[in-house]
């Protein structure tokens, strides 16, 4: 690559030297933290482009944002700037992200961005290029269509982008001098990554009304069950993809969460909302085709998602309820696909039994805080809780979890179990399972094992599985074995 100090270099900011884009960032950030902003977008956007974005701006202090630069990129500039080149920053953003980089960075000579409501972008970008440096003047290194016309009156083209982009084709149609920085695109995997597949393990919950009642052998409700698991799974996704875009900021500076595909740039940032509408649209339609109902509940699913998303999960205790409803919420779906009503045996339990592990979940967090905390030497507080509150969750969850396994107690000894079970009996080896694994969880998230979502992480135990296995090893043989009867001698 031709390294001219005579001839200065103007660099784009969005998709060029930062990876996504600053105005996504930005709105992001302002959604996390005025969420009914979202109302004044359209209003803003009657300024026009700039004026949206001078908006944002203001609701945001550029100085605070978390950036993801390309490697490769800030690698060449950085050379360059060292040869004694010099090097603009020529940008659409707003002047104030953009003077925020250009500090940060510590690499331009000058800025050129967008202010006093001109947007600084395509034809008007290469206009005050050439207005400023003269016709093929300058170099300039860029990385989509809207900066065709820029490189077509630069000296030089630099296209930042992935191997194989159809953008080097076009400008290499219409610029005399091409040169292209590879850097990394978005993968099926970064992809399905940002969908979090794992977490589907969760809607298997759907599948416990049909199991329940003993119905699991009706293919017509396996069907419709399915279907539900499915659906919801896409809006679960959907509103995992909302969330990590509205936790940017905060999952940068978290040490797991950095490495999700949005926070590493993976994925792109405006690819996001792509995302997240196309699973959205994909769930609601599954949902639509078993029922209107279903449809309609999983919306309200999500609802109660980003609920929690935006402003829920800040609420110390209001945000565990939230939590443990949405696993209820999964088995009610289940119950409205099969149109299978769940017992008040069933929905007890499974109040208590996700309450605890919502409980579990957050203690585990705090623990995992309170230890990076104890490394930098500053004081625990996440989400509104503080260092002294593990007590509490450690109180409250127990006893919820206990008060789990003594409804089933009673269930056991319910009217209902001796019309579904020959051996009722049998039944009651759940219980000392019951309180053996949530008492190991729990002592698991004391000791910080536990890293991710509880019926999740269980899923990748060993003794969990275990413990799973036996737990339906005793439920088959309570529905199928007559222990009096082989007793007496009379089977």
């Amino acid at each position: 690559m031709q390294n001219d100090a005579a001839i200065p270099l103007a660099v784009d900011l969005d998709g060029t030297l930062v990876q996504g884009d600053t105005l996504y960032e930005l709105f992001f950030a302002c959604l996390r933290r005025r969420p009914l902003a979202l109302l004044l977008v359209p209003l803003w956007l009657l300024e026009g482009k700039a004026g949206l974005k001078r908006r944002l701006a203001e609701a945001v202090d550029a100085r605070g944002l978390v950036l993801l630069y390309h490697a490769p990129v800030l690698a060449w500039l950085r050379q360059q700037h060292a040869a004694g080149r010099r090097i603009i920053l020529a940008t659409a953003a707003d002047r104030s992200v953009a003077d925020a980089v250009a500090a940060e960075l510590g690499l331009f000579e000058s800025v050129l961005a967008t202010e006093g409501g001109h947007n600084l972008r395509g034809r008007a970008k290469a206009d005050a290029l050439v207005a400023r440096f003269g016709l093929n003047g300058f170099d300039y290194a860029g990385n989509d269509r809207h900066d065709l016309p820029v490189w077509r009156v630069a000296r030089q083209a630099i296209v930042v982008a992935p191997e194989g982009a159809s953008i080097v084709a076009r400008t290499r149609a219409e610029a005399r001098d091409v040169v292209h920085i590879a850097v990394a695109g978005t993968s099926v995997r970064a992809v399905l990554k940002a969908m979090r597949p794992h977490q589907w393990a969760k809607n298997v919950l759907v599948f416990v009304p049909v199991v329940a009642a003993h119905r699991f052998t009706e293919i017509p409700l396996l069907v419709e069950a399915t279907a539900a698991f499915i659906a919801m799974g896409l809006v679960a996704s959907a509103g995992y993809v909302a969330n990590d875009l509205l936790d940017l900021q905060a999952d940068r500076a978290h040490p797991r969460k950095r490495n999700r595909p949005l926070a590493s740039g993976a994925l792109a940032v405006p690819h996001g909302p792509l995302l997240g509408a196309a699973l959205l649209a994909a769930g609601l339609g599954i949902a639509a085709a078993v029922s209107v109902a279903l449809a309609l509940w999983v919306l309200v699913y999500l609802c109660l998602t980003f609920a929690y998303s935006l402003w829920l999960k800040q609420k110390v205790l209001i945000d565990v309820f939230v939590l443990a409803g949405l696993y209820t919420h999964r088995i009610l779906a289940g119950a409205i696909a099969t149109l299978i009503a769940p017992s008040f045996w069933l929905l007890s339990l499974s109040m208590f039994f996700f309450l605890s592990l919502a409980m579990l979940k957050r203690y585990s967090e705090l623990i995992d805080l309170a230890r990076a905390a104890a490394e930098r030497g500053v004081a625990v507080k996440a989400r509104g809780y503080r260092a002294e509150d593990t007590e509490t969750l450690v109180s409250l969850g127990a006893a919820s979890g206990f008060s789990a396994v003594f409804v089933l107690a009673l269930y056991i000894d319910s009217p209902n179990v001796r019309a579904l079970y020959q051996t009722p009996e049998i039944f009651w080896l759940w219980c000392p399972l019951l309180l053996y694994w949530l008492s190991r969880m729990w002592v698991g998230a004391r000791r910080g094992v536990i890293d991710d979502d509880p019926l999740v992480f269980a899923l990748r135990d060993r003794i969990s599985v275990l413990v799973l296995v036996l737990m339906v090893l005793f439920a088959a043989l309570a529905a199928v074995v007559d222990l009096r009867c082989l007793i007496a001698g009379r089977c």
